[in-house]
């Protein structure tokens, strides 16, 4: 048997209940998830979603992908393939891991994907225009979006000043910070509360938050007026002011 005497494992907080990194944006008409991990149909169930338009990936990293087969059930109900929208170096390693998807002669059930490449030019799921962000997780593009005054950028350590005048104006930006302690691939909290003020944005959440953290009271505590720690089940609003 596996035991865990992490405290961040053991709370009884909820919030101190964290699954992979993903989020879903929906509108009146349209509904896409942004990363589907390992823990995918489990949000999926969890949240209620019962109609899925897209799916988005910021990255071929498997706690960001590796959940997609399960998309299957989406294409059984709508009857049709879910549109994947990501970059080329993600498509690839789709191609690959998911190869039994793409065959000619499919086996009855697979998940039915139907790849849409993008890069730096915006574009339109149903009522929701996204624009993509490029930032860099270590040497490794990573896609972010922009919905309206919204941003959402997981999984990254540095973002060019061109990508950053695209987050400028943003009211709310939801943006990855793993633990305290500085990492090679991913802003650490001290680096990603000074990119939420020097970008000057009114509300941020710290997503992709590590167990070595802390627990969820006390680090949300520490931080500073108009960011806080995101938690599974978060709900924020686009609506306009």
């Amino acid at each position: 048997m596996i035991g865990c005497d992490c405290a961040v494992c053991t709370s009884a907080d909820p919030r101190d209940n964290r699954l992979r990194s993903s989020i879903r944006i929906a509108s009146d008409t349209t509904q896409v998830v942004i990363d589907t991990g390992p823990d995918f149909r489990t949000q999926m169930l969890r949240s209620n979603t019962r109609r899925l338009d897209a799916v988005l990936l910021t990255h071929p990293h498997k706690d960001h992908t590796a959940g997609l087969d399960d998309v299957r059930a989406y294409n059984y109900f709508a009857g049709r393939g879910m549109e994947v929208y990501t970059n080329e170096l993600t498509a690839d390693a789709l191609r690959r891991d998911y190869y039994y998807a793409f065959t000619p002669d499919k086996y009855p059930g697979t998940p039915d994907l139907n790849l849409q490449i993008i890069e730096s030019d915006p574009f339109q799921i149903g009522d929701l225009r996204f624009q993509p962000i490029q930032v860099m997780h270590l040497k490794m593009p990573v896609l972010g979006f922009r919905i309206a005054d919204f941003t959402y950028i997981t999984d990254a350590n540095h973002i060019e000043p061109s990508a950053l005048d695209k987050i400028r104006g943003s009211r709310v930006l939801v943006l990855n910070a793993l633990r305290r302690q500085p990492h090679i691939s991913h802003f650490c909290l001290d680096e990603a509360v000074a990119l939420v003020k020097s970008l000057n944005v009114p509300t941020a959440y710290f997503t992709h938050i590590s167990h070595q953290m802390g627990l969820h009271a006390e680090v949300d505590a520490e931080l500073p007026h108009g960011i806080r720690l995101s938690y599974d089940g978060l709900t924020l609003s686009l609506d306009p002011e």
